[in-house]
């Protein structure tokens, strides 16, 4: 299992600009990016908010807020200020300039967390090569000391200086960025190539998706637990109350009894305003979901925000060619949205629950995937996957020779079997089978 190694605590002050969004979605925003901090390893010291009908274009903020953030930094000073939103090359600039401390924004901050977790060598790449596309722009801003060294004497040898510094480091970076590119090009066909392994057999393919935190990894890890005991421990994921626990594509192979084994793939979590460099970079892991039969959208029904949560995860599954697969909802943590409800009722006052849990209304499942009721939820889950897979199964006969015998006990695990029997040349079985299945295994199909 990955663990996530223990940091020194840093401090920072939060500062949000609420310029025309609604109350609830502004502070809803806010609360994110305190969770957003909180798993970057930062303590927060202080959250400043102000209300303006545009943002500054010099500092994001009014100079009255920069001004009141300086003086709380006076009094007690932190590690770093992080804004709600994506700051420009000037505004952090001058912020630091203001401020006198490490300026970070949202995009940067996602980029921190993702630097820390990143764990397989092609997140490493991603997230480095992000990480630069990200910085490029920002040189001036991020070498404010140099800036100042070259304004003082008003030289131009000294300005000079200070810009020649700066484009070297540009072309650093964009000689890295070029070289991550092809290392990432390489991997990504390594990855293509077992994918390629993958969809060749015909086995039914499900992904995880949703909102980060919302309980992917828990829901892999139930299913292994309860499936493979023999080697739970050794294939489960890290799980863990916090935004990003994992990033890392993980894949397991799940066999329930009675019911035919699928491939189970937990990807990267959604946020809203997640970095554009970022869902560049992760295109070719967030492919696995392009590639699944099925889609889990895992969604946090106990956040009073999770409407706006499923559509942030589905238009990044549009974005990236997979809003048309069929999915399945998977409302979790009813659990915690009962004990809301009840909240401040005494305990023998009625309380109307709607929907039930666990239960399963169409495309869409209400469970708790952990405590007394986390085993007939995954029951109730398993049902809605296997209605799925069975739909648009099709009637086909082959017939394979005694030594293909390995490929006939391969193709009955992928569908149901009708009738079998034994020809001087082969088994014959009848089956219902997938078309990607059919297809895969034409070659031994009696027309």
């Amino acid at each position: 299992m990955q663990e996530i190694r223990e940091e020194q605590i840093k401090s920072a002050y939060l500062v949000g600009l609420r310029t025309g969004q609604s109350e609830e979605r502004f502070f809803g925003s806010m609360e994110e990016l305190k969770s957003l901090a909180q798993a970057a390893g930062y303590e927060v010291l202080a959250i400043y908010t102000q209300n303006q009908p545009e943002i500054h274009k010099a500092t994001y903020i009014g100079e009255g807020k920069v001004r009141e953030v300086a003086e709380g930094l006076g009094s007690l000073p932190a590690d770093a200020v992080i804004f709600d939103d994506t700051l420009s090359p000037m505004q952090i600039r001058n912020l630091g300039k203001e401020l006198e401390t490490v300026i970070l924004d949202r995009t940067g901050l996602i980029l921190e967390i993702f630097s820390e977790r990143a764990r397989t060598r092609e997140a490493k790449l991603q997230v480095e090569s992000a990480q630069l596309q990200y910085l490029l722009p920002r040189l001036a801003g991020m070498r404010q000391n140099l800036d100042r060294q070259g304004g003082n004497s008003g030289s131009r040898s000294s300005r000079g200086a200070g810009e020649k510094q700066i484009e070297l480091d540009r072309r650093h970076i964009e000689h890295r960025i070029s070289v991550l590119r092809r290392e990432l090009v390489q991997v990504r066909r390594e990855r293509e190539t077992q994918r390629s392994r993958r969809l060749g057999n015909g086995e039914f393919r499900v992904a995880l998706v949703g909102y980060t935190n919302a309980g992917k990894s828990t829901l892999l890890n139930l299913l292994l637990q309860s499936f493979r005991k023999d080697r739970a421990e050794d294939k489960s994921v890290l799980e863990k109350d916090m935004l990003f626990a994992t990033l890392d594509t993980t894949i397991r192979r799940i066999e329930p009894p009675g019911m035919q084994a699928f491939l189970l793939s937990d990807t990267v979590g959604f946020i809203s305003e997640l970095p554009t460099t970022l869902v560049d970079a992760f295109r070719s892991t967030l492919e696995e979901a392009v590639y699944a039969d099925l889609l889990l959208q895992v969604v946090d029904y106990s956040d009073e925000d999770h409407a706006f949560q499923e559509e942030v995860t589905r238009e990044t599954l549009r974005e990236i060619g997979a809003g048309a697969i069929p999915c399945i909802t998977v409302y979790n943590k009813m659990d915690k949205y009962e004990a809301a409800q009840r909240a401040g009722r005494s305990a023998d006052e009625q309380v109307l629950l709607f929907p039930e849990y666990p239960s399963a209304r169409a495309d869409k499942v209400y469970v708790t995937l952990k405590g007394e009721h986390a085993q007939e939820s995954v029951r109730l889950l398993l049902e809605q996957i296997d209605r799925m897979r069975s739909q648009g199964e099709e009637e086909h006969t082959y017939r394979f020779p005694y030594d293909k015998t390995a490929e006939l006990h391969a193709m009955k695990r992928l569908g149901q079997v009708l009738s079998e029997r034994y020809e001087a040349d082969g088994t014959e079985v009848k089956m219902r089978v997938r078309p990607a299945v059919g297809k895969a295994y034409a070659a031994y199909e009696v027309t």
